[in-house]
């Protein structure tokens, strides 16, 4: 029986970064569906259409509508929080929060979507929050968290060798 993993505190947040484009995209995707699906609710009841609509099948136009914006509303959840403790990455889905002790470098490689942790064993850990549409803004957010890697990853290493 394998131990529980204890949660990383990452301290106070020292920097915190959101994606930028795909977050005004999403909100208009989201806005867009809902529309179209609640519009077509309404439209639907034409009688002379052919088929056969009732208010329960506006309802559930509306309701799958509702659901599909929020589904594309998943995409503005990416983030980045790091701290002295380690780093903390949400992408739309799950969260992963780390030591410093285990994050070998920080990278953007030549044609990447995303930025990425590299991890000990030939393993990475996409960042989302970081993205290659945004630029300026993603070239800032990697510079910031290579400096507290490199601030952070050596405090450690050095209180491990003393």
């Amino acid at each position: 029986m394998t131990a529980p993993v204890e949660p990383v505190d990452i301290g106070e947040v020292e920097l915190e970064v959101r994606p930028v484009r795909i977050r005004w995209v999403a909100w208009g995707v989201a806005v867009f569906l809902f529309a179209f699906f609640g519009v077509g609710a309404l439209l639907v009841f034409v009688e002379s259409s052919g088929f056969n609509f009732r208010p329960a099948d506006q309802i559930a136009m509306v309701v799958l509508g509702t659901i599909l914006a929020g589904c594309a509303l998943l995409f503005t959840r990416p983030r980045l929080r790091a701290g002295p403790g380690g780093v903390e990455v949400r992408a739309t889905i799950l969260t992963r929060r780390m030591p410093w002790s285990e994050v070998v470098a920080v990278s953007f490689p030549d044609g990447a979507q995303f930025a990425r942790l590299d991890l000990p064993d030939d393993e990475y850990l996409t960042i989302s929050a970081l993205q290659a549409v945004d630029r300026g803004h993603a070239a800032r957010g990697v510079t910031a968290l290579r400096r507290l890697h490199a601030q952070y990853h050596r405090a450690g290493a050095d209180a491990a060798g003393a």
